[in-house]
């Protein structure tokens, strides 16, 4: 339960008086919910800028000041929980039908976004909608083409006419091919670079004027573990990934004074349709080697990041390349 009559168990280094003591974590946020941060103790009446990071297990102390209320402390700061929330968004996933985008549609719905989930497949895009309704979220029924410009505009227009606007993109379209680089032609790059780089750009040229006009919006690309380490005969895959990373922060910084944001997820290495018979061959198990975590990741495991960087938590975060890839790119040598 809450106390704040208890004196600070650091008052002797602090000076302060009173804190408030929570047990468990359940217990915190029951009753002091609305705290911005966790596993963290600000001691009042210290010198300014005197905070520690302390770390006691299940518990957790924050100090509410001298004679402050608790619960009044707790409104004051505003709900933490809430800054996650994505009521009322509009979100649109191109390349939201299938594989992460699909699943990163659905974690923003679970958030609260209403979400139109875009593709080339209007059977797919049926079925989609079919299971954001099922939670309770406004969608629409649209199909549209990252290569295709046209049906980019068309789908912006329907969504900004049926919902007023759009607060999120991710784009979620892209391949991969690997081919010894001497023996790739011209077609092959191409084809890469367009899906991947040109397309993400064509995605945010079209849904970022929307948001640009109304000084506001979030923009997630995906981008890929080669666009910060090569990978073996993925020259174009890694040429387009790189390119992403680069967009994401020219595009960041060219827009940050319109309210709108962009950054990138990088997924690790993840079961995926499109890659499950590469993940049985020693290229796959070598991949799994270099991951420090010893498993794969799961699609859902990027949902988090995605809500964090749709929502207003993350609204002084922009031009980041935010990897999720059990520490893949952070190892070095991962045997004894």
């Amino acid at each position: 339960m809450v106390s704040t009559s208890r004196a600070c168990h650091r008052a002797d280094q602090c000076g302060a008086s009173a804190c408030i003591d929570v047990s468990p974590a359940a217990e915190f946020f029951a009753a002091l919910g609305k705290l911005p941060l966790l596993h963290r103790e600000t001691f009042v009446g210290a010198p300014s800028g005197y905070r520690t990071t302390v770390g006691r297990g299940p518990r957790f102390v924050y100090s509410c000041g001298l004679g402050e209320d608790a619960e009044s402390f707790a409104d004051e700061k505003g709900s933490v929980m809430k800054l996650f929330d994505l009521s009322g968004r509009l979100a649109v996933v191109v390349g939201g039908t299938s594989g992460l985008g699909q699943t990163l549609a659905l974690g923003l719905a679970d958030a609260g976004a209403d979400v139109v989930a875009t593709g080339r497949r209007q059977a797919r895009v049926d079925a989609t909608a079919a299971e954001i309704e099922s939670r309770g979220r406004r969608t629409s029924r649209i199909t549209a083409d990252a290569s295709d410009r046209a049906s980019l505009e068309r789908l912006c227009s329907a969504c900004v006419a049926q919902f007023g606007r759009i607060d999120i993109l991710i784009c979620a379209t892209g391949m991969g091919r690997q081919i010894p680089t001497l023996e790739m032609d011209e077609k092959d790059w191409q084809e890469i670079i367009q899906s991947n780089l040109t397309g993400t750009l064509r995605m945010c040229q079209v849904f970022g004027r929307e948001m640009v006009a109304r000084q506001s919006g979030h923009i997630i690309t995906i981008a890929g573990l080669s666009s910060l380490v090569g990978l073996f005969e993925t020259v174009a895959l890694g040429a387009s990934m790189a390119g992403i990373a680069g967009l994401t922060r020219s595009l960041a910084t060219e827009w940050a004074a319109h309210g709108v944001t962009v950054n990138a997820i990088v997924p690790g290495i993840m079961r995926l349709p499109c890659n499950a018979s590469l993940l049985d061959t020693p290229r796959g198990q070598e991949l799994l080697a270099r991951t420090p975590m010893k498993r794969l990741g799961e699609p859902e495991e990027l949902v988090g990041v995605a809500v964090y960087l749709a929502s207003d938590a993350s609204s002084f975060v922009t031009g980041q390349i935010v990897t999720v890839d059990g520490g893949f790119l952070a190892s070095g040598m991962n045997t004894t």
